[in-house]
């Protein structure tokens, strides 16, 4: 499930996993439930967390957590907030055709190794 990011967002335009800040009290994990609860309507019941993966960038880290779908769940992602233009599954062979956030574009080929 990506997100296309809406034009007046940092580096608007671009793809990636929907996706922000931690709050202090919360994990990587939970904050990307979180925020794909907020941003595309994701039920973070309907998900399970499998994996993530964390490049570091100095002061800041880039976390992206990997999840499925839970067996009998049914997830319609969609734009729940202004910072998307649209949330959409994607096909993972046709990925790395789109126009990516650059953090997302530089942790996505390990993240496809994740995938199988």
């Amino acid at each position: 499930m990506l997100q296309h990011r809406a034009p007046w967002s940092d580096q608007g335009g671009t793809w990636g996993v929907p996706g922000g800040a931690i709050a202090p009290d919360e994990t990587p994990a939970q904050g990307a439930l979180r925020e794909a609860h907020e941003e595309a309507g994701i039920d973070p019941g309907a998900v399970r967390v499998l994996t993530q993966r964390t490049l570091e960038h100095g002061p800041w880290r880039y976390t992206t957590v990997v999840a499925e779908v839970v067996a009998g769940a049914e997830v319609t992602p969609a734009a729940t907030d202004a910072e998307s233009l649209e949330v959409v599954w994607v096909a993972v062979e046709d990925v790395a055709t789109l126009d990516l956030l650059p953090a997302f574009a530089e942790a996505w080929p390990a993240l496809r190794e994740l995938l199988g």
